[in-house]
């Protein structure tokens, strides 16, 4: 093993040299205090750190590092005479191959499917969503410093930083899933991460339907809004399936049409071929050149798109995405964070105040009425599961109050054996305010027959 990876001259990169090796393992965790490893095996991996070659290690791919790796354990521990058992020899080696090759103790939580979000409060501290239910790990960062490295690492995947100086960043892994990192000081116990990931298997909405989020009706409902090119909304709370149903109207989009999606983190998973996808920049060491999403969203209406899809509306960028549904740019996607359908409206509404602050409320008001024309409410439920609970037609404007009526509303009927939610979707079947955009596609009477079905 010395013959490949030889005696370490250097540091290793820069967001690898300060981890250090964990032992992660999912599951309860332990209710004493965290065990420390012997000093003979901290001594082995200290002396297999050192044998390490920087630059022959880039060179190999991972098959190979492993390989190479469990070689040179191996070798050391014989040399050095540690007595520890050849089970703990390979933990040792795909521990540091985890920390050199991904993110040292979350790589295998990252690795599993069943996995939805992963939640760092600190290096003592992971918990996990699996199936809608937060549970606590058994996974342990070595210090405060290893669980800093990775933060910086994950960050400088995507060209940021992260450090006291600037302590907060969004960015994503290159699987796509979305990362947050708070560092200390405004975290005090330790960098806490948050990763939201997504599956790897592409969801679309028939396999949504099949896992009871919304009724077979609801598909043909919004795959008809999809072909009309109507404008929609996607509303919901944190970790309600906001990005996923996003995903999953997307695929609806004809391949021929060109695409601009805007975000603070790129997450989106468009299967388009003519997709142009642009994300936020922060502000650099100097405090200049920032790049807002409402930069982006103005610059977007000038790159001739036939779509906008703003990832998440969360400021005065509702004012463009507005303008921008309202000149030409129909079938626009967008979601805010909002507990109902209506608060949607009432929260765009509050961030155009936010850059627009001398335009009157009514006027507000009549643009929301006259761009959006359906909103999508989605929520997670107290069963773990996801579920639409309101799809909503935004009608016009009556007074002071923009009127609205349900496509759609989830009705709760009680509990199963196994405690899971259970309920139906019922339509109106009314008229929509947009009937003569439906019949113009063709696709007004389908309309009708799917509310009808519902």
């Amino acid at each position: 093993m010395t013959r490949a990876f030889g005696r370490l001259q250097a540091p290793l990169p820069r967001a690898e040299q300060a981890v250090a090796l964990s032992t992660p393992v999912i599951g309860t965790p332990p209710p004493g205090p965290r065990a420390t490893a012997s000093a003979p095996v901290e001594r082995l991996r200290a002396q297999v750190m050192e044998r390490v070659d920087p630059a022959r290690a880039a060179e190999l791919d991972a098959p190979a590092l492993r390989s190479e790796l469990g070689a040179l354990v191996h070798e050391v521990a014989d040399q050095e005479r540690v007595e520890i058992s050849a089970a703990e020899q390979a933990r040792i080696a795909e521990e540091l191959a985890d920390d050199m090759l991904g993110y040292g103790p979350l790589e295998p939580l990252l690795q599993d499917d069943s996995i939805s979000d992963i939640m760092v409060n600190g290096p003592d501290r992971v918990f996990i969503e699996r199936r809608g239910k937060v549970e606590q790990t058994a996974v342990r960062f070595r210090s405060a410093a290893q669980l800093g490295a990775i933060a910086q690492k994950m960050a400088a995947t995507v060209g940021r930083r992260v450090d006291e100086s600037s302590p907060l960043v969004d960015c994503r892994l290159a699987d796509g899933s979305r990362v947050n990192v708070v560092f200390p000081p405004l975290a005090i116990d330790g960098a806490c991460i948050s990763i939201r990931k997504f599956a790897k298997r592409k969801v679309d909405l028939d396999s949504m339907a099949a896992g009871g989020s919304m009724s077979p009706a609801m598909v043909r409902v919004l795959e008809i809004a999809a072909r009309c090119r109507l404008n929609v909304v996607i509303s919901g709370g944190t970790g309600s399936g906001k990005t996923t149903m996003m995903n999953a109207m997307s695929r609806l989009i004809d391949h021929g049409e060109r695409i601009v999606t805007i975000e603070d983190a790129a997450e989106l998973q468009l299967q388009q071929p003519h997709v142009v996808r642009l994300e936020t920049r922060p502000v650099n060491l100097e405090g200049r050149g920032e790049v807002t999403q409402r930069d982006l969203i103005r610059n977007a209406l000038r790159m001739r798109p036939d779509r906008i899809i703003v990832g998440e509306v969360r400021g005065a960028e509702a004012f463009d995405m507005l303008q921008a549904m309202n000149t030409g740019h129909d079938g626009s996607y967008c979601t805010v964070h909002a507990n109902t359908a209506r608060d949607a409206l009432v929260r765009i509404e509050n961030m155009v105040l936010m850059g627009q602050s001398t335009l009157p409320s009514r006027a507000i008001r009549t643009q929301i009425a006259s761009a959006v024309d359906i909103i999508v409410q989605v929520a997670r439920m107290r069963d773990g599961g996801r579920r639409i609970l309101q799809v909503a037609e935004v009608c016009g404007l009556e007074g002071e109050v923009i009127t609205m009526n349900d496509v759609f509303a989830f009705e709760y009927l009680g509990d199963d054996a196994s405690g899971r939610i259970q309920g139906r979707w019922k339509s109106p079947a009314i008229r929509p305010g947009f009937h003569d955009r439906l019949a113009y596609f063709g696709l007004a009477e389908a309309w009708m027959t799917a509310l009808r079905d519902a």
